[in-house]
């Protein structure tokens, strides 16, 4: 195979996702234990219902037995990305401005490799996290490049 699972999936599920104004999250092709997933997560403004999961599994697994990039069995999965959705693409981190964030760095920055917080601003380089230090609030500036992953967060009070 050239290109990987993900990326023709990503292919093939795109102009399903435009046709019904939806957004693609992500996609995760992973084996657990005997069996392999193909996740593709999908979002819109509005939310997701299992109607529209249903309509964008039967279609993209349609393209899929048509193009068979896949040489194993596998269980296709369209969800939503659920309320800790993960941050991947700039644009995921401009929407997320103003709520709370969980971001996991490759090194520390002053000291921490694990932030959690809101997240207060991002101007395409660097994400501003407002964290709590016992009783006072500080502002951490994040390199962009420098985060290995990143999610909303829910925070329980």
């Amino acid at each position: 195979m050239s290109k990987k699972v993900t990326e023709v999936v990503e292919e093939l599920v795109t102009p399903i996702l435009d046709d019904m104004n939806l957004e693609l999250v992500d996609i995760e092709y992973v084996k657990e234990g005997k069996n392999w997933f193909l996740r593709v997560f999908i979002d819109s403004e509005e939310g997701i219902d299992i109607e529209q999961c249903g309509v964008v599994s039967e279609k993209l697994s349609e393209k899929l037995d048509a193009v068979d990039p896949i040489p194993y069995n596998y269980f296709l999965e369209v969800s939503s990305p659920g309320a800790e959705r993960p941050l991947k693409k700039a644009a995921d981190f401009e929407r997320a401005v103003g709520k709370n964030v969980y971001i996991k760095t490759y090194e520390p920055i002053e000291g921490e490799k694990e932030f959690e917080g809101e997240l207060t601003d991002f101007d395409g380089q660097t994400v501003t996290v407002t964290v709590k230090q016992k009783t006072r609030k500080k502002s951490i500036h994040i390199p962009y490049e420098k985060i290995a992953s990143a999610r909303l967060a829910v925070i329980f009070f």
